[in-house]
């Protein structure tokens, strides 16, 4: 229910901002930018007074609210939990072996060079990467288990 407040609260904010003024302004390259200021050289007022705002239905703000909304019965439940959980599992192994590849390949930080690595700067820009990706891969695998530990 947190979420009607912020939407409000937003769309205050947005009509105030409609109030003060819309300005677009073009770059020199070309590139248009809106602003809630008019004060840089090419920006021209935009017509604001013509939008209007329809608010959603009440219907659908208290649709949870109401005991007819549509619920799955507990065993249903269960069993998507069940495949949620073996679907995470699966997912969570696939990233430990992408990461156990990822750290043998990277050796440490002394990954051999390739043939077209000439450059230094090309190796270190490889290297780089493979910690980015070994970093993105441990991440990946924490978030799968947070995950998990909220399916308990």
């Amino acid at each position: 229910m947190k979420v009607i407040p912020v939407a409000l609260s937003l769309l205050l904010l947005a009509s105030e901002v409609c109030a003060q003024g819309v300005y677009v302004c073009t770059q020199s390259n070309g590139v248009r930018e809106y602003r809630n200021t008019g004060d840089v050289r090419g920006c021209r007022k935009l017509d604001t007074e013509s939008l209007s705002s329809i608010p959603a239905p009440s219907s659908v703000i208290q649709a949870k609210a109401d005991p007819s909304f549509p619920r799955v019965d507990s065993q249903t439940q269960k069993r998507r939990d069940l495949d949620r959980m073996q679907i995470l599992t699966d997912e969570i192994r696939t990233e430990e072996n992408k990461l156990a590849e990822l750290k043998k390949e990277y050796q440490n930080g002394e990954p051999e060079r390739l043939g077209s690595e000439r450059n230094y700067a090309k190796y270190q820009e490889r290297v780089a990467t493979m910690k980015d990706d070994i970093a993105r891969t441990e991440k990946n695998i924490e978030a799968l288990k947070r995950e998990i530990g909220q399916l308990k």
